[in-house]
């Protein structure tokens, strides 16, 4: 027993352990954010949600409508002159054109030309790219390469680069394996000691200063590697592309333009591959000019996101897994899975609530362990069910009935509370006829042998026909049939165990007569009645026991029966009468009672019920 309970200590202890190694683990996962791909789709999926692109932000589109219009691409600088020189009629705030011009042309004079219609407008923003070694880390974003504008066209423009490094991005190492995902914006970098702001900064900033008089200072939140959020207003498509032909040839007025953010770019497959998969559509890529969109309005409205201090995600790990641990072990399973239910969707939506607020929690990891935390907690229940099941087996088994050891298992400590019920049963009496004479001629042990041989066929056969084996008294054993289960046919099932003892019987009379000389046979008594059936005896020592005349009535029986006859009460014979042969007896004078008892002999089983007939 001291064994069974130690066993139990250690696997609570070892149960402890492995909480705290989960949320250990889950501690580091979180930390490195080692699922970024997961936890990225989730938040795509639970947190982020559409909103109104601002309509004063307008996409000219190089489109392959403008394609077929105005030729092959690339097309002539004059062109961008000619539009910009369009569009300053219109007096827009600024104007960021998603096209790398870091190569010179055949065409002097169409850049001139160009230079002076930047230079003319005074606000129009140039992309420059930078270079990255593939193992740059976040920590040190410099660039080894950079290419800019042509001289000219340089010293006419605001410059800004345009960068953009999906999670997962081959072209730079950010330590982590990404989906792909264009959800984050560069917002500078630094190339020869030179901070190189972002393409999208640099039209946020030259609208501020055109609109409210003054440059904006970068007060953006950062992640790792100068990164931030970007709001996405929607999918690709949600801001107003119009095709660069009909602004070029004044199908669309430039007044269409006055005080907008105006933003020139590829708007297909065809010329640039600039395009990205985004949070809010992973199926339908992006062109870059729209993400350029996106980018600046979140500059714009200042929808900053910031991801919670890593120790904060930390802290809810610990607060969640000593939690759960604690009030999963206290309930039942089905409640247990509805609270981890509810768990998971109350943090989820308190995610939901902080994100809208711009902090970002982590999803993936405490919404796992609250569920790895109900498993586990179901499986250590189940393992101490089992320790208290082998323990309450081993303890009892060798006292008291399998069907009373499964009443305690079932009913915990209920079933080990003093009281009884009202029944109908059959009891069973059986004692071995000249066990007493037998004993004087063998040495002591052999009497223990015999006996227990004897006990054993009884237990067995009572055991086999769902009796419950009540108690040994003496060379005397009761069995009770009906209870603690219910059993169907209860009177012919308590026949058929003592038909059973009495046949089992003639092996060990066989056995007896060679060795002894002296042989030994049973004496059996049933009758059927209500009786109190329950825990009797004291809060510290119980028997799981029928009390009443029924009882009394059944030992009566047996005390009169002589060797190898099995007696039977009216009342169970009236229930047997036509499953067994049996032979009237009368009736018996029993000690205790004025009047007799009508009894009968059990021969056997009808044949046709023995055949299943």
């Amino acid at each position: 027993m001291r064994g069974i309970y130690l066993r139990g200590v250690i696997v609570k202890i070892k149960f402890i352990y492995l909480i705290i190694l989960m949320v250990l683990l889950f501690s580091i996962f979180s930390y490195y954010n080692s699922f970024e791909k997961v936890e990225g789709n989730l938040q795509d999926s639970l947190l982020e949600s559409p909103d109104s692109p601002d309509t004063n932000i307008k996409i000219i589109a190089i489109d392959d409508e403008s394609l077929a219009d105005l030729g092959q691409w690339p097309w002539p600088r004059y062109f961008y002159a000619d539009l910009i020189n369009m569009l300053s009629k219109g007096n827009p705030a600024v104007i960021g054109i998603d096209v790398l011009f870091s190569e010179e042309t055949n065409n002097p004079e169409y850049d001139k030309a160009f230079a002076e219609a930047m230079k003319s407008f005074g606000r129009v923003v140039l992309p420059v790219y930078g270079e990255f070694d593939t193992y740059t880390r976040l920590d040190n974003m410099e660039a080894v390469n950079l290419y800019e504008p042509i001289s000219i066209l340089k010293s006419n423009s605001v410059l800004g680069h345009i960068n953009g490094f999906a999670d997962g991005s081959e072209s730079i190492s950010f330590g982590f394996d990404g989906d792909g995902i264009m959800r984050k914006g560069l917002l500078y970098f630094t190339y020869n000691e030179r901070q190189i702001n972002s393409f999208d900064w640099a039209v946020y900033s030259e609208y501020i200063k055109q609109t409210q008089g003054y440059y904006p200072e970068m007060d953006v939140p950062l992640l790792g590697g100068n990164r931030f959020y970007i709001d996405y207003v929607g999918g690709p498509g949600q801001y107003e592309a119009i095709p660069f032909h009909l602004v070029l040839d004044g199908s669309i007025p430039p007044e269409y333009f006055e005080d907008a953010i105006v933003l020139i770019g590829p708007y297909t497959v065809g010329i640039a591959k600039d395009t990205y998969m985004t949070p809010l559509d992973h199926q339908q890529p992006m062109y870059g000019v729209e993400v350029h969109a996106n980018a600046i309005q979140t500059l714009l409205y200042k929808n900053y996101r910031q991801e919670v201090h890593p120790v904060i995600n930390i802290i809810i790990l610990i607060f969640l897994g000593i939690l759960g641990y604690c009030i999963h072990k206290r309930l039942k399973p089905l409640h247990s899975a509805l609270l981890m239910i509810v768990s998971c969707i109350a943090y989820i939506s308190i995610a939901k609530l902080i994100f809208s607020r711009g902090f970002i929690l982590q999803l993936i990891y405490p919404v796992v362990l609250t569920v790895l935390t109900y498993l586990l907690t179901l499986i250590y229940k189940y393992i101490q069910e089992q320790i208290e099941r082998r323990r309450i087996t081993d303890v009892f088994g060798k006292y008291v009935a399998p069907q009373v050891v499964e009443q305690i298992l079932i009913k915990g400590e209920e079933g080990l509370k003093l009281g009884g019920s009202r029944k109908e049963i059959s009891v069973l009496f059986v004692d071995i006829r000249g066990f007493t004479p037998l004993s004087e001629k063998v040495e002591p042990e052999e009497v223990v042998e015999i006996l227990n041989e004897y006990l054993n066929l009884c237990a067995q056969s009572i055991f086999d026909y769902d009796g419950t084996l009540d108690k040994f008294i003496g060379d005397a054993t009761m069995a009770i049939f009906n209870a603690p289960l219910d059993l169907e046919d209860h009177a012919f099932k308590a026949v058929q165990a003592a038909l059973s003892m009495k046949n089992g019987s003639e092996t060990l009379q066989k056995k007896l007569e060679e060795k002894f000389g002296k042989s030994v046979q049973f004496g059996i008594g049933i009758n059927t009645g209500h009786a109190i059936i329950g825990n009797i005896g004291a809060k510290f020592r119980m028997d799981y026991t029928a009390i009443g005349d029924t009882v009394n009535t059944a030992a009566r029986l047996e005390s009169n029966a002589k060797p190898g006859q099995i007696i039977i009460s009216q009342s169970t014979y009236e229930l047997v009468k036509d499953k067994i042969d049996a032979t009237p007896l009368g009736e018996i004078k029993v000690k205790g009672k004025e009047k007799g008892i009508s009894a009968y002999q059990v021969d056997g089983i009808k044949i046709n019920v023995e055949k299943g007939v």
